[in-house]
């Protein structure tokens, strides 16, 4: 969402804003928000030790409703398919104003993965006034499900213009990834923290990491661990001790980006680094069954590997000893746009508005 506040604050002639975050994860939040240098206007400050998905859900509805009645905006405008982007859209449907969806359109078809998002961003559909696509894929995904044309707008993805507003000049700001020597090795990154993935499927992917550093001597791994107990703690149990098995804390956006810049193949259940390494034209081995970033698949650009540990360990191996075949996923066009996604749909609720 930064490149769209930033070009509304370009047009404040037009419009005035105002930022608002419910702190649903607030560390990585935080993180975010020191690099593009955004305040909110309004904290709710809602994160709760071990909240669950109802209770967050309910104290955020209600905590957007209060506030749409105070602030009584012409729109709210939200992005992706958080539970916090849900009660938004749910709040300002109550409120009566026009709920602009940044990032619309994504499906997997299967209402448990990912789980809550895919509901969550159905729920959103039936209720925006504007939906902005990312991609031709996601405009006919919205029709199918009757989403009227004339609401459905095409922009590309604001990732992507995000992505060429950072510098990544200089080193790791995380002094334990400053410290790590890799050598000649080729580094693997690995993030793994969906709430589908918990359990079993985690265990089969901790798995599959020994035994590629068992098998190939010239890769190292480094995993920025998610904080939830959940995944940190099989995590931690599973490769604390694994030999060129990094398990390190979660890094700043920055970091994240540099480790991804100077990976060799990323492993991943997240759908923003789905759509961020196309931009440093990295490999993805999705760690899902499914995802609701086909294009990925299309373009090339990565693959859907899923949990089981022998399939990772297949598609790991058969990448990094085939040059060809690894060229020609490096070599994939960005399937999600071109920059100027942000210009778009401030243009549109411009116009719409």
């Amino acid at each position: 969402m930064a490149p769209v506040i930033r070009e509304i604050e370009r047009h404040e002639a037009i419009f005035s804003h105002t930022l608002v975050t419910t702190a649903q994860h607030r560390q990585m939040l935080d993180q975010v928000l020191e690099v593009f240098s955004l305040t909110p206007d309004i904290d709710l400050g809602l994160m709760q030790n071990d909240q669950g998905l109802g209770d967050f859900a309910s104290r955020s509805v209600g905590a957007l409703s209060r506030l749409f009645a105070e602030l009584d905006p012409d729109a709210v405008l939200i992005q992706g398919d958080t539970t916090t982007a849900m009660t938004a859209a749910l709040a300002g449907f109550y409120h009566g104003c026009s709920v602009g969806h940044v990032e619309a359109g994504l499906r997997t078809r299967n209402r448990k993965e990912p789980f809550p998002e895919e509901i969550n961003r159905r729920i959103i559909a039936s209720l925006a006034d504007l939906h902005f696509a990312p991609t031709d894929r996601s405009r006919f995904n919205l029709l199918e499900e009757g989403v009227a044309d004339e609401s459905i707008f095409v922009t590309g993805n604001t990732i992507v213009d995000a992505l060429e507003s950072i510098s990544l000049d200089g080193g790791y700001e995380n002094p334990r990834l400053a410290s790590l020597n890799m050598g000649s090795r080729r580094l693997l990154l690995v993030t793994a923290h969906r709430r589908e993935n918990h359990g079993a499927p985690l265990r089969s992917v901790c798995q599959a990491l020994k035994t590629l550093t068992a098998r190939l001597p010239d890769i190292e791994v480094v995993y920025p661990v998610h904080l939830n107990p959940a995944v940190n703690t099989l995590v931690r149990e599973e490769l604390e001790d694994a030999a060129r098995i990094h398990l390190i804390e979660p890094v700043s956006y920055r970091d994240l980006l540099r480790l991804m810049e100077r990976s060799y193949v990323i492993l991943t259940d997240s759908g923003g680094i789905q759509e961020e390494a196309p931009s440093f034209r990295k490999p993805v081995l999705v760690l899902r069954e499914v995802t609701e970033r086909p294009e990925l698949i299309e373009a090339n650009a990565g693959r859907v590997v899923g949990t089981d540990a022998r399939r990772i360990v297949e598609a790991v191996e058969r990448l990094l000893s085939n040059p060809g075949e690894y060229k020609q996923m490096v070599s994939a066009a960005n399937p999600f746009g071109d920059g100027h996604a942000a210009e778009r749909i401030v243009g549109i609720l411009a116009q719409r508005l």
